[in-house]
């Protein structure tokens, strides 16, 4: 498959890249910053652009399979300047995915948007979700919802709190709203996104994940 990575320079964006690499897919590595990325591989193609820049994006989607979204802000301030980060992006990802016809679009957003909030304990979805980080969690809401409405063959994921370390690939995945563990590796997020590339059961659900 050819997949574009959209926030591939850094953080879990940087491991999708290397996981499909690894599962041998060609990617193209979509960031501001694309060479950030310590690899080089006859598969893999740098593209520098903004999430933001409709051109950008435009230019970028067409001949792909699959569009991985896993754009964050790099702040809580950059949150505040622009509080529909991730919708405002998603939208433009989504319009040139459908020009284009690309027709997989794999979305990371986080465990306690939507429904899933059922599965933190109420303390710390207080805490979390309508305090600290409030502004992310509401626009993952309307990420979401603009994915489910989008006709695309979608997958959203949606990881507990992210750690370091090595992909250990027993972590669970379920689109039922059923209690999982609440952290995950961001190397086994990576693993999950790229599953969700590939032709399998998880279209058109979001996907509790954690272990």
């Amino acid at each position: 498959m050819n997949i574009l990575v959209i926030g591939a320079s850094k953080g879990t964006g940087a491991i999708c890249v290397q996981n499909a690499l690894e599962r041998g897919h060609s990617v193209t590595a979509f960031s501001r910053s694309p060479e950030k990325l310590a690899l080089n591989h006859s598969r893999l193609r740098l593209y520098p652009g903004s999430f933001h820049d409709a051109a950008n994006v435009q230019a970028a989607v067409p001949g792909h399979d699959a569009v991985i979204i896993t754009a964050s802000a790099s702040s809580m301030q950059a949150f505040k300047e622009n509080p529909n980060y991730f919708s405002n992006g998603t939208a433009i990802v989504i319009d040139a995915m459908k020009k284009h016809r690309v027709p997989r679009l794999v979305v990371l957003s986080a465990l306690g948007v939507g429904e899933s909030g059922k599965l933190m304990p109420w303390p710390l979805r207080k805490i979390v979700v309508s305090w600290l980080l409030k502004l992310p969690f509401a626009d993952h809401e309307r990420q979401e919802t603009m994915v489910q409405s989008s006709g695309l063959d979608w997958v959203i994921a949606r990881p507990g709190r992210l750690t370091d370390g090595p992909a250990k690939k027993q972590y669970q995945k379920k689109s039922q709203i059923e209690s999982i563990p609440t952290s995950i590796s961001r190397a086994d997020v990576a693993d999950f996104l790229v599953e969700a590339c590939e032709p399998g059961e998880w279209v058109r659900k979001a996907v509790q994940i954690g272990g």
